[in-house]
């Protein structure tokens, strides 16, 4: 056997919708799949430790890390990144939102803001708390105030400041966040 290839499996990927099998090393992290192997720029190398949120997809639904991911763990599961967000020539709302309310200055951190902030609303759906939910009773995490929008997301920074713009984006995408946030 190539030396070269003891390290390397061949896997399968649904990443945006679309299958995936390629061949690389199963220490490749899911980061590193998606932007070296897949050319899927969008998802950003931030920090590269899972601290600051740039490397957010979805999986499943659900928002992790993809730098602290390996790519191995995640074979035949649904991965998402900002690529697989909207459509052919239509942004997802809250890409739109993002534009619209100033959610971004350089953009490096946007993509990871957008994925986690879709990610954390599936949360709210499922009643899951946060650290600052009032009353954390199965079903009782239905609504949204700034403070629990801030802490949700505070996962995920941003560099240049534009945190309300991005609360403010989030808010305008879903009424009940809006209205915890008015």
């Amino acid at each position: 056997m190539n030396p070269e290839l003891q390290d390397h499996a061949v896997m399968r990927f649904r990443i945006n919708g679309e299958d995936h099998q390629l061949a690389c090393d199963f220490r490749t992290s899911l980061l590193d799949l998606l932007r070296e192997h897949l050319q899927l720029s969008g998802t950003k190398k931030g920090c590269n430790q899972g601290a600051c949120g740039a490397c957010t997809v979805l999986v499943d639904g659900e928002r992790i890390n993809s730098c602290l991911a390996l790519a191995a763990q995640y074979q035949d599961r649904d991965i998402t990144t900002i690529e697989g967000l909207g459509s052919e020539g239509a942004l997802h709302p809250l890409q739109q939102a993002f534009v619209a309310h100033d959610g971004f200055q350089c953009g490096y951190c946007t993509p990871g803001q957008i994925c986690s902030a879709i990610g954390m609303r599936a949360e709210v759906e499922r009643g899951l708390p946060s650290a600052v939910s009032a009353d954390i009773a199965p079903g009782a995490v239905r609504c949204w105030s700034e403070r629990e929008l801030r802490e949700r997301m505070s996962g995920n920074l941003c560099r240049c400041g534009a945190y309300n713009g991005i609360v403010e984006a989030i808010a305008s995408t879903w009424p009940e966040a809006e209205e915890a946030t008015s």
